[in-house]
């Protein structure tokens, strides 16, 4: 079993940067953890991070509930953005 904090980052309706998380971890793992290799991993990561952050950011501002959009939801803003 793992941890709660450990299921939390790997639910995509808490995190919406799994797949960034991801990948950031494999090519770590892939590059013996050399982490001047991983740079656009790193930046995609963040910049993920940022993106949701203001959109939760934003939604808390509105009053809108839940403050994070579920996975689904996610998939749509990103859909109508192109």
């Amino acid at each position: 079993r793992m941890p709660r904090h450990a299921r939390k980052l790997r639910d995509h309706d808490i995190n919406p940067c799994v797949a960034e998380t991801d990948a950031t971890t494999k090519c770590m793992d892939d590059n013996n953890y050399k982490k001047d290799m991983c740079t656009d991993y790193f930046l995609k990561y963040k910049n993920c991070r940022k993106f949701w952050y203001e959109i939760m950011m934003q939604r808390r501002r509105s009053g809108v509930k839940p403050e994070m959009p579920s996975a689904e939801e996610r998939k749509k803003i990103l859909e109508s953005m192109g």
